[in-house]
């Protein structure tokens, strides 16, 4: 069992509350500083790191991400690099990292030497933002032989076939897409995370960690009662964005870490 699978299978038993799941984009502003990011999210509260690799064509996300994904491949950061900054994070912490990217640079690196890599980084799993699921085995098969999970993304608009599929295929967690649509913050959530929940809670027993538009402790809190883990991501690259060039980036993402993690339910 990975430490993905470690850590759900402990916030449903003995500490029974969601997990805050935390994205950062690797080398934004630098490689060298994300570690640095990493740590205050966890002292913040984080129970996971997404660690995004910046691609140039980021169709997934919204405008704050593809800005981080710029700024990141402006100073230099490649796939290789990403896995190595993993690597220093793991020197310092056993907090759980999801590797977090698109499929194309996947490819041009590999996916065996991918899987292989990561692995030895040691990263516990890997989400490819634009992988069909109907089209996965081959990428599931080298994941799981490194023993990777495999998360996969299901939305308000999947039907139950695809439920199905991406259950079979996702290990760790399942993501649940809040709406449809690219990442990014939203003053409200969408009245789709309910009824999604609910439909993938009826093909599977996996945890399910719901994303995209959650950035406020209140968002938080009403994700938290219905799925196992809530996923943030363009809130803290807001203020990385924002705070980069200071001393206080640091400090300013592990109180937003902390707010959120507070306004989590206890169940």
């Amino acid at each position: 069992m990975t430490r993905i699978g470690r850590l759900f299978e402990r916030l449903r038993g003995k500490e029974p509350r969601p997990a805050l799941i935390a994205y950062l984009t690797a080398g934004d502003p630098a490689l060298e500083r994300t570690p640095s990011l990493a740590a205050a999210l966890e002292r913040g509260g984080a129970d996971l790191i997404e660690l995004g690799v910046p691609f140039s064509d980021p169709v997934a996300d919204g405008p704050v991400i593809q800005r981080a994904s710029e700024r990141a491949l402006r100073a230099g950061t490649t796939l290789r690099g990403v896995l190595e900054t993993a690597q220093r994070i793991r020197q310092s912490s056993e907090i759980p990292i999801l590797l977090f990217t698109y499929l194309n640079p996947a490819l041009r690196y590999g996916i065996e030497a991918l899987a292989r890599d990561a692995a030895a980084a040691g990263i516990d799993g890997c989400l490819f933002t634009d992988l069909s699921v109907e089209e996965a085995g081959d990428y599931v098969a080298a994941m799981r032989s490194r023993g990777l999970d495999t998360v996969f993304l299901a939305a308000p608009t999947s039907p139950p076939e695809r439920l199905r599929l991406v259950a079979e295929h996702s290990s760790g967690f399942v993501y649940l897409v809040s709406r449809t649509g690219v990442t990014g913050e939203r003053d409200s959530l969408s009245s789709t995370v309910e009824p999604l929940v609910k439909a993938m809670r009826e093909v599977t027993d996996r945890p399910l960690a719901v994303g995209f538009g959650i950035s406020k402790p209140e968002h938080a809190a009403a994700v938290g009662a219905l799925a196992d883990g809530v996923v943030v991501g363009s809130a803290f690259v807001r203020l990385v964005e924002r705070y980069a060039g200071t001393g206080e980036l640091e400090r300013r993402l592990e109180t937003l870490a902390h707010e959120l993690a507070v306004a989590l339910p206890r169940k």
